[in-house]
């Protein structure tokens, strides 16, 4: 936890408020989400109870399943949510425009630009909690692999034909959500979580009750009486007012109405099944209808609260302006889910259940890229985000005081002038540490050269520390720190640098210590490639390769 994000906490106790995280949105939004809230059975994971689903606030689609433990009631669940969730995808799929892509030519090996389709859009996912994300992961990889009729005629259990489709989207969407940065599933509680800081602790944050409680507290409450409101209170039957987000239910929910209700579900079914006749039949169809409705209405009951509380999370996070970085971040989204859109197209068999050496190392690599590069862009998009890292001394503030020619000496002289700076900010620097600007949108680099001894002019002998001229940290009221730095790129290809490539005396300057583009990590091998270490390569020799216990040896016997 950072220093700002510490201070916005207590602020927010003492003013009973959740304070400001953020100046704008680091999260892009799609004018048309599709909201879905979960509910699971207690006691059996991955087991769909009953989904929200939809792309208008005053018109949820209810799914319920009134036998959790009837697999085919479970499967018509699953077909229901394919048929709500799968056109919408389908609607951006074909839906795309022109595009360049750089390919390594397998020949030649040189990269050349291609052009391709990408998605003008793509669908985004919005679900109440985190763990709503874990529980869209589940339901992808326990549908993924599903047979239909379709696939094997012989299947003992088929499955509805769209569930397998489902499960390979929710799948991408799952692995898509790791991504730092990534937009397509998003949690209400960790986008509101992002942008504001409340007084209670990270756990409770995790109840969109509670936290909305804190941000927009209703009439004079403060904002933990609120919450604890959101939390504890309940109506003269026991129940919640404020049901959780989900997917796991409330025991008292599950004891006194869920549970007889669905008792009285299973008694209406065996009745109709021993029906004797017609008259009979009919009337037991009916209490086995009417049995239904009472769980969908009590499914509905706790899923409505939290429905209307996402999307009241959405209208507060669409007062701040999108962050001039997040459409870059979803256009990488874009590519995405144009390219799972292309694998399922072309045939490609699912997800595997689990990765080989390359690929997980390639996921990781790329993980942590972009979440330097979503720390980075969350900086330069925002002034408070960025206070935070002049804080911890990773950026600072400096007047320009003096620029100086200088060149290299080599054959051919390039131009690296020194610039004066000075600050009364305390950052981390060491002797060659680069630093950065951005510069018509592109970061330009500087080497630190020296700390000078107080006055502009006077450059010093090169010993002096920033503890020299004067003690006090950022903010704190001590004397400035005059350093200087040496300009390393961006002038151009000219002996002169460019015009308005260097800082000018006078001009207030933003210098982070950290990159603003991140670079790729180290080449990785072929699949085919992959050393025994690792496995071996993917696909020869599965069968013999695959792991087996050890033998038993008379050592192991006590």
């Amino acid at each position: 936890m950072s220093l700002i994000t510490t201070l916005a906490r207590l602020e927010a106790v003492e003013a009973g408020r959740a304070q400001p995280l953020a100046t704008v949105r680091h999260r892009h939004l799609t004018d048309r989400p599709l909201v879905i809230v979960p509910l699971t059975t207690a006691g059996e994971a991955g087991a769909p109870l009953g989904a929200l689903v939809g792309t208008d606030r005053e018109a949820p689609r209810l799914l319920a399943v009134a036998q959790p433990r009837d697999r085919d009631l479970r499967f018509a669940f699953l077909a229901e949510l394919a048929e709500a969730v799968l056109p919408h995808i389908e609607a951006y799929a074909d839906v795309v425009e022109p595009a360049e892509r750089n390919e390594t030519d397998p020949a030649t090996g040189k990269k050349t630009k291609v052009e391709v389709e990408l998605c003008t859009d793509a669908p985004q996912l919005i679900v109440p909690s985190r763990a709503g994300i874990e529980f869209v992961r589940l339901l992808g990889r326990s549908m993924r692999f599903r047979r239909t009729a379709e696939d094997d005629p012989e299947t003992p259990y088929p499955a509805p034909v769209r569930v397998p489709l489902l499960g390979r989207w929710l799948t991408h969407y799952g692995e898509r959500a790791r991504v730092p940065g990534s937009s397509l599933l998003l949690a209400a509680t960790d986008l509101l979580n992002r942008h504001w800081a409340t007084g209670q602790s990270s756990l409770e944050d995790q109840h969109l009750g509670a936290l909305l409680a804190w941000i927009d507290p209703p009439g004079d409450a403060s904002g933990a009486e609120a919450a604890l409101a959101a939390e504890l209170a309940r109506d003269k039957d026991g129940q919640l007012l404020c049901p959780p987000a989900g997917p796991a239910t409330d025991p008292a929910f599950d004891n006194r109405l869920l549970a007889p209700a669905i008792e009285r579900y299973d008694r209406a079914r065996q009745a109709l099944a021993a029906a004797e006749d017609g008259l009979t039949a009919d009337e037991r169809l009916g209490e086995l209808s009417k049995a239904e409705r009472e769980i969908r209405s009590l499914l509905a009951r706790v899923m409505l609260p939290t429905w209307d509380r996402v999307w009241q999370g959405l209208d507060l996070l669409r007062e701040l302006p999108e962050g001039s970085r997040a459409e870059d971040r979803w256009t990488r989204d874009r590519w995405s889910f144009t390219a799972h859109r292309d694998r399922v197209s072309s045939g490609e068999p699912p997800q595997p259940r689990r990765d080989d050496a390359v690929t997980a190392a390639q996921k990781l690599a790329s993980r942590e890229t972009a979440q330097a590069q979503l720390e980075a862009q969350e900086a330069l998009d925002d002034p408070l985000v960025l206070a935070g890292r002049r804080l911890a001394g990773e950026a600072f503030l400096a007047d320009v005081t003096e620029v100086e020619m200088a060149y290299t000496e080599s054959k051919r002289p390039s131009p690296r002038p020194l610039v004066t700076l000075r600050t009364d900010e305390r950052p981390h620097l060491g002797e060659r540490t680069k630093v950065y600007r951005s510069l018509d949108g592109k970061p330009q680099t500087a080497e630190f050269v020296r700390y000078a001894s107080g006055d502009p002019g006077d450059e010093g002998s090169g010993e002096d520390g920033p503890g020299d001229s004067g003690s006090g940290g950022s903010g704190s009221g001590g004397s400035d720190v005059v350093l200087v730095l040496r300009i390393m790129d961006r002038m151009g290809r000219g002996k002169e640098p460019a015009p308005g490539s260097l800082p000018e005396p006078g001009e207030r300057i933003t210098w982070t210590l950290f990159e603003h583009d991140q670079r790729g990590g180290p080449k990785l091998p072929d699949p085919e490639e992959t050393p025994w270490t690792h496995g071996g390569p993917p696909g020869a020799n599965a069968a013999t390769r695959a792991e087996h216990p050890d033998p038993v040896t008379p050592e192991d016997l006590l």
